[in-house]
């Protein structure tokens, strides 16, 4: 039985890889925050709370001791680094906590298996936020790099650290680049998220408007479900290496708000231009989305969208899910959450 180190457990990503994990038969062990059990919930809905071959920590990584504690304590043959300071918004408000977090958080990792076992596979969740501005596209292993918010910067400076670390020390450590990847698991925080639960409370009633920031910006979404399983297959290549993970597919927020209410029937008509631009409901006449200037960022990454063929070609991984069908699948999730005021 192999065992593996999931720090983050209980966000979006760390629950998908749990349920995958232990489907293919590891002892699992599970890091979080202690202020934030509220995050099992995601577990429960993955049905592993409660699995006899999941073993949950504490553990600050910020912390060296704490790592070198943990590390001793689990012995793991991999470790998937999921614990960040997740808000890009927040990141701007709380740049030196994001950057220990991000940035020194997982060298405090790296540095503990160099000191107790170089031969524990480490994944790194690097991010598209490290291209940021930059301008060619679409983005591959290789860059260029331009963060444009200090979570970029901070995950910019942990990506580079794990391959320094593969270089210099022989360890299998690796980074999957994931674009924007979501599910009916991601929290309410994040504008996808936000959009589906909207747009359930409007169907059913218990909601008049949601309130949106740039509607143009380009993202690259994809189904979390599947890229967990692409973290998995980056550890089990014969040797470590650097992998976007993405669909290739560009939409904007605005396209993902309209096939959202699309999904329950409600046709967008958009009037107006800039901050008064809004979206009537096609039949009712009703604005269902107006703008609000509070959500918009002090920097924006205007297109973001991945090159995956490495991934392809290395480790036979793709993205299957559809932008539609992926906001079908959140939005339903959140009708039947918002019916039962779950």
């Amino acid at each position: 039985m192999k065992t593996a180190l999931i720090t983050g457990i209980t966000g979006q990503d760390g629950a998908y890889l749990a349920r995958l994990l232990l489907d293919k038969g590891y002892r699992v062990y599970g890091t979080s925050r202690k202020s934030e059990p509220e995050g099992r919930w995601r577990l429960v809905e993955t049905g592993v709370l409660g699995n006899d071959s999941l073993r949950f920590c504490e553990h600050d990584i910020t912390d060296f001791s704490s790592n070198l504690r943990l590390l001793e304590a689990c012995e793991p043959d991999e470790i998937y680094n999921l614990a960040a300071q997740s808000y890009v918004g927040l990141s701007f408000k709380q740049p030196l906590v994001t950057g220990a977090v991000n940035g020194l958080g997982p060298v405090c990792l790296l540095e503990a298996i160099r000191i107790l076992n170089p031969q524990t596979k480490f994944y790194q969740a690097s991010t598209s936020e490290m291209f940021g501005k930059a301008e060619d596209s679409p983005h591959n292993e290789l860059g260029p790099f331009f963060p444009h918010n200090p979570y970029g910067a901070a995950k910019l400076y942990a990506h580079f650290m794990t391959i320094n670390y593969a270089n210099a020390h022989s360890i299998f450590a690796s980074s999957g680049i994931l674009f924007n990847h979501e599910s009916p698991l991601r929290s309410k925080s994040f504008v996808t998220r936000k959009i589906t639960d909207s747009v359930a409370r409007i169907r059913l009633g218990k909601m008049d408007c949601l309130e949106l920031g740039n509607l143009d910006v380009y993202r690259d979404w994809g189904y979390a479900k599947e890229y967990v399983a692409g973290m998995w297959k980056i550890l089990q290549a014969p040797t470590p290496g650097t992998y976007v993970l993405s669909t290739g597919r560009p939409k904007t927020v605005r396209d993902f708000a309209r096939l959202s209410f699309s999904s329950v029937g409600i046709e967008l008509d958009w009037v107006g231009d800039g901050l008064n631009e809004v979206a009537k409901d096609r039949h009712t006449g009703k604005t269902v989305i107006r703008i609000n200037p509070q959500f918009f960022r002090p920097t924006e990454s205007e297109r973001q969208v991945g090159d995956a063929d490495k991934a392809l070609r290395e480790l036979g991984w793709k993205a299957e899910t559809t932008l539609e069908q992926l906001c079908s699948l959140m939005v339903e999730a959140d009708i039947r959450r918002c019916e039962k005021e779950a």
